[in-house]
Parts: structure tokens; sequence; C-alpha cells
């Protein structure tokens, strides 16, 4: 396990999280949030996952089965992290966000037929 930092764009919100060593597992998502937020998705367990600073400048938003609860940057806008639908027991970290991107192992998820593809990727 490495440990890797990152956080919005205007820094208000930061974490660390800790990653498998590269490649890293990632998913490339084509949901509509993710196609048009352009989100790269990697998979941390909540408890290798820590919010250094800005969770009183999260703002949530919730759509389709309200499962998911994206979180932005209530001042920047960006969604650098969130609680996915597909793994309640861990965060998905937008890969974009990080500091230091770590070598990846992209997979394509097809997030527009969410329920057949999560039932694939089971």
């Amino acid at each position: 396990m490495s440990e890797a930092k990152g956080g919005c764009h205007c820094g208000a919100v930061r974490f660390t999280a800790r990653l498998p060593e590269p490649p890293v597992p990632a998913l490339e998502c084509n949901c509509s949030i993710c196609a048009m937020s352009g989100f790269l998705h990697i998979i941390v367990p909540h408890g290798e996952f820590t919010l250094d600073q800005g969770a009183e400048g999260l703002t949530g938003y919730r759509f389709g089965t309200g499962a998911a609860e994206h979180l932005f940057c209530a001042s920047c806008g960006i969604k650098s992290f969130y609680q996915p639908r597909s793994h309640p027991e861990a965060w998905s970290v937008n890969a974009y966000c990080l500091d230091e991107r770590p070598e990846l192992a992209i997979d394509f998820f097809d997030g527009r037929d969410w329920e057949q593809a999560s039932a694939a990727f089971d």
C-alpha cells in the first residue's frame, strides 16, 4: 500500500488515501454524471481514506436511485471523491484529483446500463 494525497481545485478539500501498489485498479464509467464530469474512479475502502480538511465545504447531490452521494466542493465545484452506489463500503476517489497520479490499470464500466454492468462486475 502507498499513501496518496489529493483534493479539489481550490484546495479547500484535502484527503489522504492508501492505495494498492501500481498499477492501481481504476474504472472509467460512461454514466451521465461521470462522462460529463470526467471522473476516473479509484475505489478506496472507507478505512483506507481520511478526509484531512474541508468537510464543512462539501455539498451533496443525489439522482436516480439516490444511493450514491456525489460530494462537491462548494467553492470550486470539483468532485474529488464520493460515496458510490456500487461500493457502499468504499469511497470512489477521482484519479484526476490526486496530487501525483500513480500508474493505473483502467477497466471500463458501462454505467449507462448500470444494473447489467454491476451484475457482471461482481
